[in-house]
Formats: structure tokens, C-alpha cells, sequence
């Protein structure tokens, strides 16, 4: 697979507010701080309102209104071990007439924790979460503190899907009798939808919608309602792919990289039954957050992925019916991007755990 890359060297000129104006293939832009001084920030959710909320990977979800931020009350207990914690919230579609939002964290098990989603209600003054119910946990089974995922994207039927990790268990993502390495899909109440490609197979997890995943942390929907995911390889291999239901994404056996070690994974790059990602990077950039851009406010970049990077500290720009990283958006706030999503107006927001910060994009003036 060939890979083009097309990279901006990016000026930083401050302007008023604390912001910052970076120049991109889209012309200038100028970055402003939302909160800053959070500690490890995972994931953000913007309200119609446009208040918004993030998790800290400790368990803290905080509610930001303006300058005033508030730590909500009844949140689920999470097990901050590792990469464990409180990971995505998810604004939900009806979020004026209902007030819920869904929740991903690690959830405490027997010798361990396991990826679990929880839907809850907002209150009216952001302060407080009621009606909490754990909508799923995943099945029991990995006791290390990595790999957990996770992110929940709802689809526009109301169904949900998750990205659950391997757990470091890298034979788990094959077996599909236990949720480790998958995408799963449930409804809203958490029964399992009829259609799901294993419904009715003995032995399967009926929630999962494709397996053979390492570690998925960013998903989104496309404008034709098609999931993507981008995930983390080991050594090289980190992968953007397109969700079938019932595909197997190959992980442990097939990879574009190799182990830590440098030993070679699994069987090589391909398999006959198991996909192919539609970009993948080698040397691995760590993935985490991916947006799919609806160009409301950039009409030249409608349809393209943004995917923030974690090793390098920039967002990739990803476009092209061959999909290939063809800008990198860098500036001294794209240290470490834990999130990526889209404000209602078209804004773009990402998380900088390096700099504790929620940044919004927006074009300059």
C-alpha cells in the first residue's frame, strides 16, 4: 500500500482570548481553548446548548458551562487501573426532549474490569446524573489494565456501537464466545437487535457486530451511516477500517506491523475471509478519536476523516475514495489527541491530553 503524505509546516500567530491561528490547506484557522487543567482527559460531548461535558480517565465527569465547571454527581464506579477509567460519553441524538447521554468505562469484575456502557440522565442543572443504568458489560476475562477500547457512536436507527479492546489477550479477538477485540451493537435499552450477524449461533456473543479488533478508540459515522474505526496496531499497523457486520478484521492474524519484540504477527499481511484496513500507518502514529466531517463550515474537507494522534502529536487529515493521510494539522495544542468530534455549527473539538485542554477549531476572522 502506497502512502502519500502531504504535510503542513504550521505557523502560530496568538491572537485575542488565549487563541491561536494555525494555517491549514483550508486556510487559516484559529484554535481557542474551551477548559484547560484537566487531568487526563478522555472524551468530550457537546450539548445542543453548546455547554459540553468531558470524562477524566480517573472517573470525573465534568460539566462546563462558560467558565463555570462543575464535577457531576452519580457516576458510575470505574476502575482507574492503567488505561482503565471513565472513557467515552456520547450525547444522545434526542438529548433536548430526553436529557440522556451514554457513558463507556472500565467496570470493576472479579479479577479484573471489563468494558461496560451506561446510559443516564443529565440534570437540568448539569450537575448530576439520575436513572444511571448499565445498558452492557463485557463478558469477564482480562485481567491486565489495557485495551479497554472504547468508544459509542449511536447510529441513526438508535442502535448503539461499541469498540471493546483485546485486553492484551490477543487470541480472545478470534473467539467470538467472549467480546474482547469486537464491535458490538445493542439497542438503547440494551436488548440486542434481531439483525445482528450472530444472533442464533451457538457459542457467539449475539452483541458482536465484527471481531478481530486490537484496540479500537476512535469510530464514527459516515453521511451514508457507515461506521469507521481506527485502531491501534502494536508496532506499525495502526488501522482505519470500514465496519461490515459479521467481518473479521483479522487481529492476532494477520497485521501491516510487528511486535514490540520485532517478531513477526501472526500469518502476514493477508488472509482470504479477513478485511484489509483502508489506511494504515507504519510507523504507528497511536490513533485515538476519529471524526468523519460534515463541511459545514469547511466545505473542501466534507466527507474526510480527522484522526488525532497520540505519538506524534498532530491530527491527520485522511481523504480520497483511496483513503490516505493527506494533511497533518500541528500545533502546540495537538500535544497527545485523545478526541476528536463535531460541534453542531461545524466546529471541530478535540481533547490535548498533553496540554489537559478541550480546544475548539473554527475559521479565522
Amino acid at each position: 500500500m502506497i502512502r502519500v503524505f502531504v504535510i503542513l509546516i504550521l505557523s502560530c500567530l496568538p491572537i485575542a482570548g488565549g487563541a491561536e491561528v494555525l494555517e491549514t490547506s483550508a486556510g487559516p484557522v484559529q484554535v481557542t481553548p474551551m477548559v484547560e487543567g484537566l487531568d487526563t482527559p478522555w472524551a468530550v460531548g457537546i450539548l445542543p446548548s453548546g455547554n459540553f461535558v468531558v470524562t477524566e480517565r480517573d472517573g470525573a465527569l465534568l460539566s462546563i458551562d462558560g467558565k463555570d465547571v462543575k464535577r457531576v454527581k452519580g457516576v458510575p464506579k470505574v476502575a482507574a487501573d492503567g488505561q482503565g477509567g471513565l472513557l467515552d460519553v456520547t450525547i444522545a441524538r434526542d438529548f433536548n426532549q430526553s436529557r440522556e447521554l451514554f457513558l463507556t468505562f472500565a467496570k470493576p469484575q472479579r479479577g479484573g474490569a471489563g468494558t461496560a456502557v451506561a446510559v443516564a440522565r443529565l440534570s437540568e442543572g448539569g450537575d448530576r446524573l439520575t436513572n444511571l443504568r448499565v445498558l452492557f458489560e463485557a463478558v469477564p476475562g482480562g485481567s491486565a489494565g489495557r485495551h479497554f477500547g472504547s468508544r459509542v457512536v449511536e447510529a441513526g436507527d438508535g442502535t448503539l456501537f461499541v469498540t471493546i479492546g483485546d485486553r492484551g489477550d490477543r487470541p480472545a479477538a478470534q473467539d467470538r464466545s467472549n467480546h474482547m477485540g469486537t464491535v458490538i451493537r445493542i439497542n438503547r435499552d440494551g436488548s440486542i437487535p434481531p439483525d445482528n450477524p450472530f444472533v442464533g449461533d451457538t457459542g457467539f456473543r449475539p452483541e458482536i457486530w465484527s471481531f478481530g479488533h486490537r484496540n479500537p478508540q476512535g469510530a464514527d459515522l459516515d453521511q451514508q451511516g457507515r461506521l469507521w474505526v481506527s485502531e491501534h496496531g502494536a508496532k506499525g499497523g495502526d488501522e482505519v477500517n470500514l465496519i461490515r457486520p459479521g467481518a473479521n478484521y483479522g487481529w492476532p492474524v494477520i497485521s501491516f506491523g510487528v511486535h514490540y519484540s520485532g517478531q513477526k504477527i501472526g500469518e502476514g499481511t493477508s488472509k482470504p475471509g479477513m478485511e484489509q484496513p483502508m489506511h494504515y500507518w507504519d510507523p504507528s502514529i497511536a490513533p485515538s478519536g476519529l471524526m468523519v466531517y460534515s463541511g459545514k463550515l469547511w466545505p473542501e474537507w466534507k466527507g474526510d476523516l480527522f484522526v488525532g494522534s497520540l505519538k506524534f502529536d498532530y491530527i491527520a487529515r485522511l481523504s480520497g475514495k483511496a483513503l490516505r493521510e493527506v494533511e497533518q494539522i500541528k500545533g502546540p495544542e495537538t500535544e497527545r489527541i485523545r478526541d476528536i468530534v463535531e460541534g453542531p455549527d461545524g466546529s471541530i473539538w478535540f481533547i490535548s491530553v498533553g496540554m489537559g485542554a478541550v480546544y475548539k477549531m473554527t475559521p479565522a476572522t
